[in-house]
């Protein structure tokens, strides 16, 4: 069982506070709140928040605004349909 555990998180993809506000077209300040208010899963590596990349999203699509900024600045205006 510890095997099926590692190879999930050898799957995920991290990704940096800039990575995230440029994939989601916002501010690396909102990712930041967000991170402050665990909103958003993430974990720190060099003294670098690494963010898990499918929770970003989930919480991307939670908030209105964002999922708006999302789709029409973000990485959702090449994405036809979500699959999380």
């Amino acid at each position: 069982m510890a095997e099926k555990n590692q190879k999930q998180v050898k799957n995920l993809v991290f990704v940096s506070v800039l990575q995230a506000s440029n994939i989601l077209g916002i501010s690396e300040k909102t990712i930041r709140r967000a991170i402050q208010r665990n909103e958003i899963k993430y974990f720190i590596k060099n003294e670098r928040y690494k963010i898990i990349f499918p929770y970003l999203i989930k919480w991307a699509l939670s908030k209105t605004t964002i999922k708006n900024k999302l789709e029409k600045k973000g990485i959702g205006q090449w994405v036809e349909k979500w699959k999380i």
